[in-house]
């Protein structure tokens, strides 16, 4: 009798763990990244971090989110003008090192027509 007692509380502490995780099926990511250009480096990494975050805000109001939590994520930098790269920044046009905080991945670049060039990448998610 006693056995039976104890499978049947480890059952009932599973399915009521299972309904409250906060993980659900409908908690979702999505990656976002944004361009923006600028006459340096640090004003270019700043204004691409705030159109990444802008982002991140219209996304949680489209998708009806409660809440939105953003990771840093490693993206390549999109340059504006493809016709002249269009294989990409080339190693040379990139400025090192990445900034990286725990929000955002931040690469820039020296652009065609403008100074400096940076792309920030967030992982998004919400619920």
């Amino acid at each position: 009798m006693l056995r039976v007692f104890r499978i049947g509380v480890a059952v009932i502490g599973v399915s009521l763990f299972g309904s409250w995780a906060p993980w659900s099926a409908e908690a979702a990511c999505q990656l976002v990244k944004a361009t923006n250009s600028a006459n340096s480096p640090a004003e270019a990494a700043q204004m691409s971090r705030a159109l990444a975050l802008e982002s991140a805000n219209d996304l949680k109001r489209a998708k009806g989110w409660s809440y939105v939590s953003l990771t840093a994520h490693k993206v390549k930098g999109d340059p504006f003008w493809k016709a002249v790269r269009p294989d990409g920044v080339p190693e040379e046009a990139q400025l090192k090192p990445d900034i990286v905080t725990s929000r955002f991945y931040t690469t820039c670049f020296t652009g065609v027509v403008v100074p400096y060039v940076c792309t920030t990448g967030s992982s998004v998610c919400g619920q």
